[in-house]
């Protein structure tokens, strides 16, 4: 385990637990109403709650940082992460991403649909708060790392882009990497030559863009989509 990351609410400190996240510290201001927050959105958790430290919300600040609505919070450890093991779901890869809360909204729905994993470029942490708030802690239901460069991935890449093959003739591999180039500028000239294919979303004319976390959810249910009717 390396690094320790700070767990904001309700939601967070549920998905890290849930996911097998090696969470140090729970804390919360009221525990009824954490407990009672439990029985209605995660009875399988009860107990986490039932055992948290009740603090202060001057402590509660100084542990997480900072006030949440559900009065809840947490830190855990940052898990290690092994690329080069074999996968059965396809690896995202974000280009140079810049938008943080998109970038947790990807890992968001990367682990709702059971992606392999989200790797991303450029200089933005993935585990940054700010990606973590955007994901509610789902950075502990797949693998969340960053690469030194596109030599790095491992896998038939499948890019997309607005002039590539329509992806409703591609059907993915379950061991592609599925790369999506960043808000504003789109594929980086690197990661269009690692590509090994190039798709595009269906898209209706004079529409210009979707958002990154939209392109990525059509991408994966299009594996997934394929995957059940194979």
């Amino acid at each position: 385990m390396v690094g320790q990351v700070v767990l904001e609410g309700f939601h967070a400190v549920k998905h890290a637990v849930r996911f097998g996240g090696a969470v140090d510290t729970v804390v919360v201001l009221d525990r009824e109403k954490a407990v009672a927050l439990a029985r209605s959105h995660a009875p399988d958790l009860v107990e986490v709650f039932e055992r948290a430290r009740v603090v202060g919300a001057a402590e509660f600040e100084r542990v997480i940082g900072r006030s949440h609505p559900t009065g809840v919070g947490g830190l855990a450890r940052r898990p290690a992460v092994d690329l080069a093991a074999r996968r059965s779901a396809p690896l995202v890869l974000l280009d140079n991403p810049r938008n943080l809360g998109n970038f947790g909204a990807v890992i968001r729905v990367a682990a709702g649909l059971g992606a392999g994993g989200v790797v991303s470029l450029g200089d933005v942490d993935p585990w940054h708060p700010n990606v973590l708030r955007g994901s509610a802690g789902l950075h502990f239901a797949v693998p969340v790392a960053r690469l030194g460069g596109p030599d790095d991935v491992r896998g038939t890449v499948i890019a997309f882009d607005a002039g590539g093959r329509e992806l409703r003739d591609v059907r993915i591999p379950d061991d592609a990497v599925l790369a999506f180039g960043s808000e504003r500028h789109g594929l980086s000239p690197e990661v269009r030559a690692r590509a090994d294919l190039v798709v595009s979303l269906p898209m209706r004319p004079k529409v210009s863009s979707y958002n990154l976390t939209t392109s990525v959810a059509m991408g994966l249910y299009h594996w997934e989509l394929f995957r059940r009717a194979s």
